[in-house]
């Protein structure tokens, strides 16, 4: 069967600098057997299918898959969902939202001037990493512990250690090895810069994309954590991807009980793909 298809670029900013995402605009009838054979083929992070909702408060439904596994919440396979079903004529329920159902929930989505922006769902663990998990990721990324200046639970669902480290320039010359957990690690520009943080995602993945260009879920549990730590003041912008390539952007604002993660979605691919 011949289905609608589109590929997207979320949080670029520059043409094709962002992280490209698979969507199947109509998933109904497929197994999850045949979803996920059709996001390991598409070979990137992350595959999503739309589906009709199971809630009258949900405008569509989405599964997301990353080419080994499913997710229940990721963030930019939800902004580059919502960004199609848009551009496919979807018309939300309630003027100025549309609220996305996955496996996390439900995920208010809005415009701003930024771009779409998605409200960060709630941290499903967070608090202090034993220290002997912060000495293992700090291994894998060839620093000492000492070069970690917090370490906290960042858990939106895909599990997210957070590590902060001293500043922007320490996390950009990261070479990491085979991370034993999925890491985020954040570092702060000086003031004044034309961004607030560098960002780097590292995934537990040794089949393929060891590191993630630009990480929504992340952003969002890390704002959450640097808000409420008073590390961080909205709005401040996040950059993404700079050493694989990519030029990632992320805005962040709300406060620490009401984040919102937002960027740049651009349709780069549409067609039909035989499911």
């Amino acid at each position: 069967m011949l289905r609608p298809f589109t590929q997207v670029d979320v949080f670029p900013a520059a043409p094709y600098q962002g992280n490209a995402l698979a969507v199947v605009l109509d998933g109904e009838g497929l197994s999850t057997e045949e979803m996920q054979r059709f996001a390991r083929w598409t070979n990137l992070a992350e595959t999503t299918f739309l589906l009709p909702p199971t809630t009258p408060e949900a405008d569509y439904r989405v599964r997301i898959f990353t080419t080994v596994a499913e997710l229940p919440f990721a963030g930019h396979p939800t902004l580059g969902s919502c960004h199609a079903w848009l551009e496919a004529g979807g018309k939300p329920a309630k003027d100025g939202e549309v609220v996305q159902e996955c496996g996390a929930g439900l995920v208010r989505v809005r415009a701003t001037e930024n771009g779409l922006a998605f409200q960060a769902p709630p941290l499903v663990r967070s608090g202090p990493v034993e220290e002997e998990l912060v000495e293992r990721i700090a291994a894998s990324l060839g620093i000492g512990p000492g070069d970690v200046v917090a370490a906290e639970w960042a858990d939106n669902g895909a599990g997210w250690v957070g590590l902060l480290l001293a500043d922007a320039e320490s996390v950009l010359a990261l070479r990491p090895g085979a991370v034993p957990h999925y890491v985020g690690v954040v570092g702060p520009y000086p003031e004044g810069s034309q961004s607030a943080f560098e960002v780097r995602a590292f995934l537990p993945r040794p089949e393929s994309h060891l590191e993630d260009p630009v990480t929504g879920s992340l952003n969002a549990s890390l704002a959450q954590w640097l808000l409420r730590t008073g590390r961080a003041r909205a709005p401040y912008t996040v950059t993404q991807g700079s050493m694989i390539g990519h030029a990632g952007r992320i805005r962040i604002d709300g406060s620490a009980e009401e984040v919102w993660v937002g960027g740049a979605v651009v349709t780069s691919v549409t067609g039909r793909v035989e499911l």
